[in-house]
């Protein structure tokens, strides 16, 4: 195994005044809350991670950048709408993982459950391993539920430090059916381009009509603070306030959200402040659990949930009491995502100034964030920070 390893997760982008308002805001300057496109305009990004023993760095880089990298996707619009975004997690190369898999593991599914993502992606463990891009390849195409339509994008991200061509099935088959899917390849190889260019990582991006690309994945994720970062912090802790649980794991979930909250802040205040700003976009959505968002989807919600899949402190309250509070829980929570929004501006345009004064890091985010980008203006898409 190599020295040199990267693993970032499409999975750090989600970025509160300290009262949640905002002195210097200009009242006819009111923020929209964005309004999700249809189901058949979607954003589908599979990440598949070397978890083999030296990819520690990698790995450290994709938790570092996840909810950086989702707010690069809400900047993409598609007729003018907010595409739905799914993201599915591979590892790979990892000895803890059976052979008969060719050591490849299918962590999530596409999937919008952002905070899944998140609680994954901080369990992945690195562990010995023989590296097969090929058959990772393969599974991700074979295996994730693609959508069809001709507007939607469809990107793999692979990154590792092996070569290429490793194993029985042939990266180059593997990525020959991801392109008959319309699903672009891109290769992110962890240590010196041109040793990268050798063994053949870069010939599996040109075949995937994708981007080549190396990075020091040993680097730390380097991070700009802004005077913002503690009041759209204060605004999520309020946003959080806002959301009711119900059903068999609506409990569970609250807590996980609580969770992926503590574990971006480990890794950063400004990753705690890009978690919180995707947690304000309407990617973040949580119907399954969370009866703000359930009765956005179906009004007539509420008529349909038995009192029992209630907190314990709603269960003695009538229809009409709930949807009270729901309606209330509602215009508080879209106050503070407008604040944080605002703050969000503000914060970029910081943030932008700052960055011309420093050579960009080649980290794993940076990266897949710059082809993101490059894919979308082909595909037709349109950037709205």
């Amino acid at each position: 195994m190599k020295s040199n390893l990267f693993i970032s997760a499409i999975f750090a982008t989600a970025l509160c005044l300290a009262g949640c308002t905002d002195a210097n805001a200009n009242p006819k300057n009111k923020t929209k809350i964005e309004k999700p496109a249809s189901a058949t305009t979607k954003i589908q990004v599979a990440l598949l991670l070397d978890t083999s023993s030296s990819m520690d760095g990698l790995i450290d880089q994709a938790k570092s950048r996840l909810w950086n990298i989702v707010n690069t996707l809400t900047t993409l619009k598609y007729e003018g709408k907010t595409p739905d975004i799914e993201i599915a997690l591979y590892e790979y190369g990892n000895d803890g993982l059976s052979e008969k898999s060719n050591y490849i593991r299918q962590v999530t599914p596409l999937s919008t459950d952002l905070d899944l993502i998140s609680e994954k992606l901080f369990a992945l463990h690195t562990n010995g391993g023989n590296e097969y891009c090929g058959a990772v390849i393969q599974d991700a195409t074979k295996q994730l539920k693609w959508a069809t339509e001709n507007n939607n994008m469809k990107l793999i991200y692979i990154a590792g430090n092996e070569e290429f061509n490793q194993g029985k099935i042939s990266y180059k088959e593997a990525i020959s059916n991801a392109l008959k899917n319309d699903i672009y390849v891109n290769t992110i190889f962890c240590g010196n381009k041109t040793e990268g260019i050798n063994i053949l990582w870069k010939d599996g991006a040109d075949r995937g009509k994708g981007k080549y690309f190396n990075i020091d994945s040993n680097q730390s994720v380097q991070y700009i603070a802004t005077p913002y970062d503690d009041e759209i912090t204060k605004c999520d802790e309020k946003m959080n306030k806002t959301y009711i649980n119900y059903g068999a794991k609506g409990a569970a979930k609250k807590m996980n959200q609580v969770t992926q909250d503590q574990n971006a802040k480990t890794v950063s205040n400004a990753n705690y402040a890009d978690r919180a700003i995707s947690k304000s976009k309407a990617v973040y959505k949580n119907e399954s659990w969370d009866l703000v968002d359930k009765t956005k989807e179906d009004a007539s919600a509420l008529s349909k949930i038995k009192k029992e899949e209630l907190p314990a402190e709603l269960q003695n309250k009538s229809t009409a009491e709930l949807q009270k509070i729901v309606t209330e829980k509602t215009k508080e929570r879209e106050t503070i995502q407008k604040e944080i929004s605002l703050l969000a501006k503000k914060r970029q345009q910081y943030l932008d100034s700052e960055s011309k004064k420093t050579k960009k890091q080649d980290d794993l985010g940076n990266t897949i964030n710059s082809s993101i980008v490059a894919f979308a203006k082909v595909k037709g898409y349109t950037i709205e920070k």
